[in-house]
């Protein structure tokens, strides 16, 4: 059994690899699981990831001649590593924030020094010129470089650590776009975040410094051999991901939970305690940077950048009729959070249509968003009345620069425009804005609402352009103005300030959209240093979620299933309970003797693409039929380029042991590992036998065929495997019936077999 069923072989036979690579996953799609996914509005194979440890006979020998002080190094290098993640992650967050705050801050500026000398067309030139300009460059980074780095990313690292090899997700060059093409993209005043593109930064530093080094750029280190694998890789992008949330919102214990909770599939506690540790460090280093860069001394980076909204000034004490309204707050938010993820989801199958024509139109549809956006920021503030400044702040209104809450806009001498203060301004300015305490008269009502049906829609056809784009800021703000909107209106019998509702606002919708509680509360709490809000934004999150959860999926998830990502859930269907393992598992069923010819093996790995092969031993290795193990196509690869054969069907594995290491076997990095193309064996090799057992896992997860698909399901996804062998009830029958794979427990594969299964299931 291989990854793909085989009508899809028989389909890629017959067409072509090619052929695939042109199919539009986000239309409407047959129903079977296709091995190719979506993955930066470009179609690309994928494969599975081998998290389990395969215990051959090298392995063994390898870790019995471990020393303690290999076992040392081993874990020092793990901490050792985990800081480096800590401390890249760190500076690159501190290196965004200062450079979108001076990009977008020189913009505000050029602009506003021309509306004081009202020059106002030449400053709307001027303004769509400078957002063009930098849409572009974040465009054709995108599009051109490394398309795998638009969107948000999060969808990507949790497929990557539920078990999902997508191409050039973790890759050097994605990483590089990831970071400036952030910067461009949030500067040139999209309504995108930087926070998703964060998590996938993180993760990417992390995959870089876990692999060892790479043989393509001649860079490998051998004493970071250890983490040649996919399960120690696994770990430290797991630490990469908490990373990025903690430099992205500065709150260390908001990005553990983040990953706990939304981004890993696997955990445990020593995990725990080195994420926790990687999260610490970048608090440290963005602390420390922003220290140094108080006062200006980081140019038009000051005290702002990094998202930190402090509110507590403000008493959050509440009575019995602000507990109804923080009610309210969390239906309305789940409501428009399940309606957020559904336009989104239709948007994104609008632009896949148009993103796969080619980069050109990824552009052309980047710079249309562009100007579009900066229409709206420019134009709508002109609906909006001028406002007298209040008389105690007569140094800070009106606003004559970039930052603060009065911006002066059109308006004569100490008047301010207070919808240009949230439009004509960075997207956290516009945060700390609305989350601004003691000021409930800043802006009208009718503000607050143009500003939120405004950011709601801008913020659905944003995202999905080949720019990176995280969706935190853009729901942050919908809510955000939905919720001092509300805080508004009933300002007049509750006790709590509009500030703190535009925070449970925020908190609603993000609960509506994400779909998370835990990791949300704390990372808000963290951005708002206010423990006494603990209580309402508990209440509000599970509202939001359950209100939500009711329409749809979060959005994450949504867009896992959008980019044909076979995601598997913690739960299993309930129709799985149906079916037992045999009923899924398909042929041809290849297999392998202990001792197997040459040309068998070569012949196999041309004809199929499986990824595991099952080995049997039989008379007169022994007595009757039997399974050895499982043998890996990576690893038949190495055996075969090693060219240890011999001419005769003898146990030659001793001799074998000793020749190849371990190491040998160990996944290659950013530099590619062998491939079919690369073996040279010639006629006369093709008629010699290799020993396969010191490369056979002797131990592979088995399962009868009698167990329910749902109960192998929930062991597939908490061992995080890639192969479990299906084995007989019965004795005298072959010593495998077949082997499950992450694609047969696929909704569309398992219906498409028993497309009725599903309404009785229901019944």
């Amino acid at each position: 059994m291989a990854d793909e069923t085989d009508i899809e072989v028989e389909r890629l036979e017959r067409e072509g690899s090619g052929a695939c690579l042109k199919e539009p996953l986000l239309k409407s799609r047959i129903k079977y699981t296709s091995q190719i996914a979506i993955v930066g509005a470009n179609v690309c194979p994928i494969e599975s990831l081998d998290y389990e440890i395969v215990e051959n006979d090298l392995f063994k020998q390898d870790w019995r001649s471990r020393k303690k002080v290999e076992i040392y190094q081993y874990v020092f290098f793990k901490w050792a590593l985990a800081l480096l993640i800590g401390l890249c992650t760190g500076l690159v967050g501190f290196f965004n924030n200062i450079a979108v705050e001076n990009i977008a801050g020189f913009k505000l500026l050029l602009t506003n020094n021309l509306m004081l000398k009202e020059k106002y067309f030449l400053a709307f030139i001027v303004y769509v010129s400078c957002n063009m300009v930098l849409a572009a460059a974040a465009a054709v980074l995108c599009a051109y470089i490394a398309p795998a780095a638009a969107g948000s990313g999060i969808p990507e690292v949790k497929a990557y650590l539920n078990g999902i090899d997508a191409h050039s997700i973790l890759a050097p060059s994605t990483l590089f776009v990831k970071i400036f093409g952030s910067i461009f993209g949030v500067a040139a005043g999209f309504v995108v975040g930087k926070e998703g593109p964060m998590v996938h930064t993180g993760s990417c530093i992390a995959s870089l410094l876990g692999q060892g080094g790479s043989r393509k750029y001649r860079l490998t280190w051998k004493w970071l051999r250890f983490f040649k694998n996919d399960r120690d890789r696994r770990d430290l992008i797991t630490c990469g991901a908490a990373a990025g949330v903690a430099a992205a919102f500065r709150a260390p214990v908001g990005g553990v939970l983040f990953a706990l909770e939304e981004a890993a599939s696997w955990w445990r506690s020593a995990l725990l305690w080195r994420t926790f540790f990687t999260t610490a460090v970048v608090a440290v280093v963005l602390r420390g940077f922003m220290g140094i860069c108080k006062g200006g001394k980081c140019g038009l980076f000051g005290e702002g950048g990094l998202i930190m909204f402090d509110v507590t000034s403000t008493k959050a004490a509440y009575n019995a009729a602000d507990l109804l309204a923080v009610i309210f707050l969390g239906i309305i938010g789940g409501i428009l959070g399940s309606l957020y993820n559904f336009f989104v989801n239709k948007v994104l199958r609008i632009y896949s249509i148009i993103n796969e024509r080619g980069p050109l139109f990824k552009v052309i549809l980047v710079l249309t968003i562009s100007i579009l956006t900066s229409c709206c920021s420019y134009g709508l503030p002109w609906l909006s009345q001028c406002t007298p400044c209040p008389p105690y702040l007569e140094d800070q209104c009106p606003t004559i620069g970039r930052c603060g809450n009065y911006k002066n806009f059109q308006c004569p001498p100490n008047q301010y425009n207070d919808l240009a203060s949230l439009f004509f301004n960075t997207n956290d300015d516009a945060i700390r804005n609305l989350f601004s305490a003691g000021s409930e008269k800043e802006f009208h009502l009718s503000t607050l609402f143009v500003f939120f049906i405004a950011i709601y829609f801008l913020g659905i056809i944003t995202y999905g352009i080949a720019v990176p784009s995280g969706l935190f800021i853009p729901v942050i703000l919908a809510g955000a103005s939905y919720g001092r909107l509300v805080g508004t209106l009933v300002g007049y019998f509750s006790d709590l300030d509009s500030g703190l509702f535009a925070l449970l606002g925020a908190a609603s919708f993000l609960g509506g959209t994400m779909r998370m509680t835990v990791s949300l509360c704390v990372i808000l709490l963290e951005l708002t240093n206010n423990l006494l809000m603990l209580p309402l934004m508990m209440l509000v999150l599970l509202i939001s979620k359950t209100v939500a959860d009711c329409f749809n999926k979060g959005v994450y998830d949504q867009i896992l299933v959008l980019k044909g990502l076979p995601y598997m859930e913690a739960h299993a269907e309930p129709y799985m309970r149906n079916l037992i393992a045999s009923d899924v598992v398909s042929g041809p069923l290849v297999t392998f003797s202990g001792i197997e010819k040459v040309g068998n093996i070569l012949l196999a790995l041309k004809i199929t693409r499986h990824n595991g092969f099952p080995v049997i031993d039989e008379p007169p290795l022994s007595d009757a039929p039997e399974l050895c193990g499982l043998v890996l196509r990576s690893h038949l690869l190495v055996l075969l380029k090693g060219k240890k054969f011999s001419e005769q069907r003898v146990m030659t594995g001793s001799q074998i042991m000793r020749k190849i290491k371990a190491h040998d076997f160990a996944k290659a990095g950013s530099g590619k590992g062998i491939k079919l193309e690369d073996l040279d064996i010639t006629e006369a090799e093709m008629e010699m036998y290799v020993d396969l057992h010191p490369i056979t896992n002797a131990s592979p997860y088995t399962v009868v065929e009698t167990m329910s698909l749902a109960k192998a399901a929930v062991l597939f996804r908490d061992l995080g495997l890639r192969h479990l062998l299906v084995v007989p009830k019965t004795p005298g029958r072959p010593p495998i019936v077949g082997i499950l794979t992450r694609h047969d427990f696929m909704p569309e594969h398992v219906l498409g077999l028993y497309p009725h299964i599903n309404l009785q299931s229901h019944k």
